[in-house]
């Protein structure tokens, strides 16, 4: 045993008075008092100052959690031993041997069934994160029981526990404050008359506030983390339920059901805060004073808001508050005003102003609110299913989170008991608010879609640009991604003026729509990507024009109930295209599998993305994936990808779950001719957990930081494709299979630009000493496009209907190269016009022959084409050299008519 020395006070020499030491207690701390002349002098107060602050937060937890260490320790309760490694609750209780507390240790449905006897006024475990010493240090299992013990103690409790203004009449000894601001604490000196003021007017108010623990930042953390642990979505839901219903308390739920539904659901937060991880690490290095280096290497891990938490908790600079005193209102105050905030100083003195009221644990959920993501596993469909059982589809339909929620509320806005109104009025559709688009299917045959769509279908060319949905009301236009964010203005703007022209009586609509570069001599789509404001300079001869292929909504009529073939049919009637401007989808009506395989044979064959399949009874379904997508990458079993062997060369942390492992690849290739090896493109799919803990191991690396001044010489890649970490010898590093929808040339990668689109890994080999990597050709994907030729024997295409050359069947001659009739024969099939060759072309439908003979040159026959192309309306042919087949045909080819 250690004793403490004592100072010799100068008249006797000391004697230790010590308590009995037959006595066992939990505590390390020894009672020690002097005897002086024969006179016991007890023991001195506890020193004040930092340290004390030290100890009185240590010991503002009022009980301990743990696993019980040796099996010898036995329950306050029930007297019996706490077996090795089974979950024990201490409630800290007054050391009756000397100052301090000591911990009394309990089973923990022991230490409820305490909870049940004792007096209303005792206190009890209410939050474990903010009452349970160790509670962060427990698995999530445990954490489990302990959650339902307390969820089924709160159900049954015998009292409900009273918060009553009027002063105790017996106050215990300690009572428990709350932490005065920081300039109070920070002061030496006796607070001012006006400080304690401000004091009594912070708690003041905040119990008024506490008075209703459903508004309560703490309330809103406790289920959050109830929903987090729960493992089915019915059991997340119940939990969302019964706190609208009974609330904290048990005895209804008082608080703000919109207020609560904004909060659990920050993915539907219309508000930018322009603060990525980083840009929060750097402000809360600032707040805090410290490393900034140091939180970085702590964000390895994944977690922004972890990160943050961490350095607030053991800061000395700002200190964290020991009990939560936010509100949801208060919260979501600051977040409104932090979405106003560019500036760094202005954020950094905005935080700083919410930071004194808030705990480790209050600072981590308003950064995951900041990030939009509270790890609870748990979206919009779960949590509004505990508002009402329509309101998830009601808020399919408008997207407006607020409003719906108050369809299905009452006037006070809490949960309304009964539905009184019809679903109908509950569930519409508003204008000028994004409606969520309905999505396809990935479909990997033909027998799949027949199946699917047994009623026939509609099938689409698959437009390879961007997603956007068009909402008009009289002369206002809205415009809205896939995502339901609005679409970069210079992409859209110039269709206010094409658009009414389109529907000259439309007033109100919502069109579904896909928006692409058109180039005006083809009339050819271009490659996806061609939006961007730079890349749309590089094409002088291309429009961006708007493909039109569903409408939801027209002058006060919602479509979204009515068929896909009526919706289409009012589209064809309404509609006026302007060439190369707004267009009408390119459509065919299926019913055969012949049908549909020879479309997709096409398809495959002229390059094109794919086709939309939809059922053409179908109704317009918000956010369902009902339609059907057909691709390359899809058939076969993904053997029509285009795919490539490359080599591990680096690899970045992932984020989330899997946080500070590596589990993104930077692939790539080797470059005989520099000596270099050059990046491709970056991978974070195909690979299992199993597989991914056990390549941290396999995989040979060196951390650089995207350092770009410690990338190897071996390596050649641009600053945004620099990893985290770089191979130690790339020709050590495995060989991975990657696969993708088609090879893509964005500029960002270093072997000439080429990377893959929608990589995923589909297979590993060797290493990159023993293996060539580099673009595979796939057997079965050739043998599929000779199938797809057999299928297209005939060389006739099917023309785009209502095509402006649809009455016209062109013969192009056999002396035209092959390259120039492929141009000519898709410029020629867009506009409507039936093309075959000469050698299986139908003499009497034939009613134009575009040929290369020295009496009428080649520039001459293909401005014909390239003229009608441009402008869009049907040229005269005679002025271009172009000649019917008949009577107008007087040159020396074979194709004369014979008088």
């Amino acid at each position: 045993m250690n004793f403490r020395r004592v100072k010799r006070l100068g008249l006797l020499h000391p004697l230790l008075y010590l308590s009995d030491p037959t006595t066992t207690t939990t505590t390390t701390s020894i009672t020690i008092g002097i005897i002086i002349a024969g006179r016991l002098v007890p023991p001195l107060p506890p020193v004040e100052g930092p340290n004390a602050d030290m100890d009185e937060q240590e010991s503002e937890k009022p009980f301990a959690i743990e696993k019980a260490k040796t099996g010898r320790a036995k329950c306050k309760k029930c007297k019996l031993p706490i077996d090795k490694d089974t979950v024990r609750i201490a409630k800290l209780m007054a050391n009756p041997f000397g100052e301090g507390k000591m911990k009394a240790w309990h089973h923990v449905t022991c230490l409820f069934e305490v909870f049940a006897k004792q007096r209303a006024t005792t206190r009890r475990l209410e939050d474990p994160e903010e009452d349970v010493d160790g509670w962060e240090h427990l698995e999530k299992e445990d954490k489990k029981i302990v959650i339902e013990h307390l969820e089924e103690f709160d159900k049954n409790a015998p009292f409900k526990k009273k918060r009553s203004s009027s002063p105790a009449k017996n106050p215990p000894a300690k009572k428990r404050k709350s932490s005065p601001p920081p300039a109070a604490k920070e002061s030496p000196e006796k607070p001012s008359l006006k400080n304690q003021d401000s004091i009594k007017k912070t708690t003041t108010e905040y119990d008024k506030k506490s008075e209703n623990r459903d508004n309560a930042f703490r309330e809103y953390r406790r289920v959050c983390a109830n929903i987090a642990n729960a493992s089915a979505y019915t059991e997340k839901t119940a939990i969302v339920k019964k706190m609208f219903s009974d609330g904290a308390k048990g005895n209804g739920f008082k608080g703000d059901v919109v207020l609560w539904c904004k909060m659990l659901l920050p993915m539907a937060n219309k508000k930018i805060y322009n603060l990525q991880s980083k840009a929060l690490i750097k402000l809360f290095a600032r707040i805090l004073q410290e490393d900034e280096q140091d939180m970085l290497e702590d964000l390895e891990q994944g977690d922004v808001a972890e990160t943050i938490q961490k350095f607030f908790d053991k800061n000395d600079v700002v200190k964290a508050n020991a009990k939560s005193l936010l509100s949801l209102q208060e919260v979501e105050d600051f977040l409104s005003r932090l979405s106003d905030l560019t500036k760094e100083d202005d954020q950094i003195s905005h935080f700083k102003s919410i930071l004194p009221k808030c705990t480790p644990n209050d600072l981590k959920m308003i950064i995951r609110l900041i990030k939009r993501d509270l790890r609870i596993n748990c979206g919009p469909k779960h949590i509004l299913e505990a508002v009402g059982s329509e309101a998830y589809k009601a808020y399919q339909v408008s997207n407006d989170l607020e409003a719906v929620v108050r369809r299905f509320v009452n006037k006070t806005g809490s949960k309304n008991s009964t539905e009184s109104s019809s679903v109908k009025s509950k569930v519409s559709l508003a204008l000028m608010t994004p409606v969520l688009p309905m999505l396809a299917e990935a479909c990997t045959s033909v027998e799949m879609a027949m199946k699917k769509c047994p009623n026939g279908m509609l099938s689409e060319i698959k437009y390879d640009g961007e997603r956007v949905q068009v909402h008009k009301r009289g002369t206002e236009f809205r415009y809205f991604s896939r995502s339901l964010k609005p679409v970069l203005p210079h992409k859209v703007n110039h269709f206010k003026e094409y658009i009414p022209k389109a529907f000259p009586d439309g007033d109100d609509l919502i069109l579904d729509c896909e928006i692409l570069m058109i180039d005006t001599k083809t009339g050819q789509p271009l490659p996806f990507g061609t939006l961007g404001v730079h890349k749309k300079a590089e094409f002088k001869d291309a429009n961006v024009c708007i493909f039109i292929f569903d409408c939801i909504y027209y002058n006060g009529e919602v479509l979204m109930n009515k068929t896909m073939k009526e919706r289409r049919k009012i589209l064809t009637l309404r509609m006026t295209t302007i060439p190369n401007r707004v267009m009408l989808s390119e459509v065919q009506q299926v019913h055969d599998p012949k049908d549909l395989a020879e479309m997709i044979a096409k398809v495959l064959k002229m390059r094109l993305e794919g086709l939309v399949l939809k059922d053409m009874n179908s109704l317009y379904e918000p956010g369902k994936r009902h339609w059907l997508k057909i691709k390359k990458d899809y058939l076969l079993g993904g053997a029509m990808a285009d795919s490539a062997d490359l080599v591990v060369l680096g690899a970045w942390y992932g984020t989330g779950n899997k946080g500070g492992m590596k589990s993104i690849f930077l692939m790539g290739c080797y470059d005989e001719d520099r000596d270099k090896w050059l990046t491709v493109t970056k991978v974070h799919s195909g690979h299992d957990d199993d597989t991914l803990a056990k390549l941290q191991d396999q995989l040979e690396m060196v951390k650089i930081g995207k350092d770009p001044n410690l990338v190897p010489g071996w390596l050649r890649a641009n600053k945004p494709m620099i990893p985290d970490f770089v191979a130690k010898d790339p020709k050590k590093q495995p060989v991975w299979e990657i696969t993708g929808a088609e090879f893509t040339n964005q500029g960002v990668h270093t072997a000439d630009g080429i990377s893959i689109r929608f990589p995923r890994t589909s297979g590993c080999s060797s290493t990159g000493s023993s293996s060539k990597a580099g673009i595979k050709d796939s057997k079965s994907k050739k043998k599929y496009l000779e199938d797809a030729e057999e299928r297209l024997s005939e060389e006739c295409h099917t023309p785009t209907p209502n095509g402006i050359l649809k009455d016209t069947y062109i013969v192009l001659s056999n002396d035209l190269s092959d390259d120039r009739q492929k141009v000519l024969s898709r410029s020629l099939i867009t506009l409507g016009a039936t093309v075959c060759k000469e050698s299986s072309f139908d003499a009497k439908q034939a009613t134009h022959i575009i040929h290369r003979k020295t009496e009428i040159s080649e520039e001459e026959l293909r401005s014909w084409v390239e003229s009608t192309t441009a402008t869009s309306v049907r040229q005269e042919e005679i002025k271009h050299a172009v000649n019917l087949r008949g009577s107008y045909c007087q040159c020396k080819c074979p194709h004369r008519k014979e008088d």
